[in-house]
């Protein structure tokens, strides 16, 4: 679904609406209307109260207005649906771009959904139904059966006249797409090659066959990932048997990529992904959201505050160690979410494998130790600096210290970079490592060492 954002046009024109729908001059209202992007007119009138939203759906032409309904947001969608007359619904929905109204139609109670489903042609219902027959986030509920086929037996003369008749229809003619009696696709022609060949060339002579295609049932982000990897701006979709059942075009891959990249940023701050825009989302549900990684983290906090009790004894023979323990620990979650951000976001553009997580392992192992060692000596020039309650034993101390900062940030690093492939391995999104969710196992860990290295080289001096 498009979104959209205030702009200045927004703010230059808005008035001027207000004003011709108080004055009830409609007619002048359309003329003005008409002159403007559909993406424009979404953004204007997202302030008007509804019944101004329903007066101006009603004076725009028919096309246009479906152009214009498919940028508004899911909720105004469907208060304006509530809004306009039975017959005008039929109209929106019918000429809503097939992907577009699947969108819609996937977000609307099922109740809703079927009592919409009957306004549709019998034409437009068949490919609904086709649509929404595919898997949630499957690139076939993001496609549009709305192509140009043509057949290799065809001469270029040919293709140019079937062109002009069915194209005004379709999602694009950019590309059209080669297939066999039973229409499997087996090739593709760009009008470029169609514009500058001669009339009686047969498109067998000028297709080509190096097609990269998607399988209706792969999940969206697939699309997204052939996009960028190809630089190919459109993409067919096929079924099982290579039938070719529909495209998907960059405008639809972009909206995958908005919402695929909102619900890792959600997950990495430690949060279940929202699905809905900020505002739209009821305070209920943000508390919901929030709350179970918050209960989950705070847990996990708690197993620090366990670990902390059993080294009581230690913490009560030397204050000096307290004081450093925030430095200690923090570098290592620090480090840990470093290190997952950089894997998280490998793994989604595909610059990183599964099969290179030993790859990963060994140059996080070394930029993890040199890190941890920089930090090191920084915490030792700190206790030289100032050595607290025990200046006589500040080398064991600020070494102690050293140790640990050390062996905490290394092990953040590799903690950071090898949950994500744990958890795409397990067939999880690696995105559920979120940083929040490192820094805490990092923490206890860090407890562990530091207390650990501290009874070690302290004992029978500060300890």
């Amino acid at each position: 679904m498009h979104g959209y954002s205030e702009s200045l046009l927004t703010r230059l024109i808005l008035p001027d609406i207000e004003a011709m729908l108080a004055q009830k001059n409609y007619k002048e209202l359309r003329e003005a209307l008409i002159e403007l992007d559909p993406v424009d007119i979404a953004e204007t009138i997202n302030t008007l109260t509804a019944e101004e939203r329903a007066i101006v759906f009603r004076i725009l032409p028919r096309n246009f207005s479906a152009d214009v309904f498919e940028y508004l947001p899911f909720d105004e969608q469907e208060e304006l649906m509530h809004s306009l007359g039975r017959e005008q619904v039929s109209a929106l929905l019918n000429d809503m771009d097939p992907d577009d109204r699947t969108q819609l139609l996937e977000e609307l109670p099922g109740k809703v959904t079927k009592r919409v489903m009957e306004l549709l042609t019998p034409q437009e219902r068949s490919v609904a139904v086709t649509l929404l027959g595919y898997p949630e986030d499957s690139v076939g509920r993001r496609m549009t059966p709305e192509y140009t086929a043509i057949h290799q037996g065809w001469t270029v003369e040919q293709t140019i006249l079937h062109v002009r008749k069915i194209g005004r229809e379709k999602e694009t003619i950019n590309i059209l797409y080669v297939v066999d009696d039973n229409d499997h696709l087996i090739a593709y022609v760009k009008l470029r090659s169609l514009i500058f060949s001669e009339p009686t060339t047969l498109i067998k002579d000028i297709m080509n066959q190096q097609v990269i295609a998607l399988n209706a049932f792969d999940d969206q982000e697939s699309a997204s990932e052939a996009m960028i990897r190809y630089d190919l701006p459109i993409l067919p979709v096929v079924d099982s048997d290579g039938t070719l059942v529909g495209i998907v075009t960059s405008d639809d891959v972009f909206d995958v990529v908005v919402e695929e990249t909102t619900e890792d940023m959600h997950r990495m701050g430690g949060l279940s992904a929202l699905e809905e825009p900020y505002f739209n989302a009821s305070f209920l549900t943000l508390v919901r959201k929030r709350g179970g990684w918050l209960l989950l983290l705070f847990l996990g906090e708690m197993i620090v505050v366990s670990v902390m009790e059993s080294f009581e004894t230690t913490i009560q023979g030397a204050t000096a160690l307290v004081l450093f323990l925030p430095l200690v620990i923090s570098s290592g979650g620090n480090s840990g979410s470093q290190a997952a951000t950089l894997v998280i976001r490998a793994l989604a553009v595909q610059d990183v494998r599964l099969r290179d997580w030993f790859r990963v392992f060994q140059r996080e192992l070394l930029s993890g130790f040199i890190l941890g060692a920089f930090l090191g000596s920084i915490a030792f020039i700190r206790v030289y600096i100032w050595p607290g309650e025990h200046p006589e034993h500040w080398i064991l101390l600020g070494s102690t210290i050293t140790l640990a900062v050390t062996s905490v940030v290394l092990c953040g690093a590799l903690l950071g970079s090898m949950l994500p492939f744990l958890l795409r391995s397990l067939g999880f999104d690696p995105a559920l490592s979120s940083t929040p969710l490192v820094a805490t196992l990092s923490d206890t860990i860090g407890v562990i060492i530091y207390f650990t290295l501290s009874i070690f080289l302290l004992q029978g001096t500060i300890l």
